[in-house]
């Protein structure tokens, strides 16, 4: 089972891995990452995200990212949750669950989906600071690096 969803909404992480470990048969590994937004990567605290997509690409592109990741390794499903829309410091912003048979498959396959996402997914992140101030999120050289690491 492959799930992907790009909401405003928060999502329930409880709920979300019991749905999962039901459409799941015969798993030993359940794997989850969560992602929240960071109120200090910059020198002025942030006050919250904003985060765009383009409805479909969005979705078909994280659809393939998945699949390019069931190339390298055999996990049973695989649930992402993306949020977009005004995030607060703090909120979770990104859920990627995977289940496997083996351990080492569902950590990598989360692993390789989460960098990918990073740096593949198309979002667009605007920072808000406590003092007004805004900008636009740009590409990391390290999400980069990481992501280059699976070539």
């Amino acid at each position: 089972m492959i799930s992907i969803s790009i909401q405003t909404s928060p999502f329930n992480l409880v709920d979300e891995e019991a749905a999962i470990r039901n459409s799941s048969e015969d798993v030993g590994a359940l794997v989850i990452f969560q992602g929240m937004v960071r109120g200090k990567d910059q020198q002025i605290p942030l006050s919250h995200l904003f985060l765009e997509h383009y409805p479909q690409v969005t979705e078909q592109e994280i659809t393939r990212i998945i699949y390019e990741a069931k190339l390298h390794w055999q996990f049973a499903s695989c649930r992402v949750i993306h949020r977009v829309g005004k995030l607060l410091v703090g909120e979770p912003i990104v859920l990627v669950i995977v289940t496997a048979t083996h351990r080492k498959q569902a950590f990598l396959a989360a692993e390789f989906i989460m960098d990918y996402l990073k740096t593949e997914a198309p979002f667009w992140k605007k920072e808000y600071f406590i003092d007004n101030s805004e900008q636009w999120v740009t590409a990391k050289i390290t999400d980069e690096e990481q992501k280059m690491r699976w070539q």
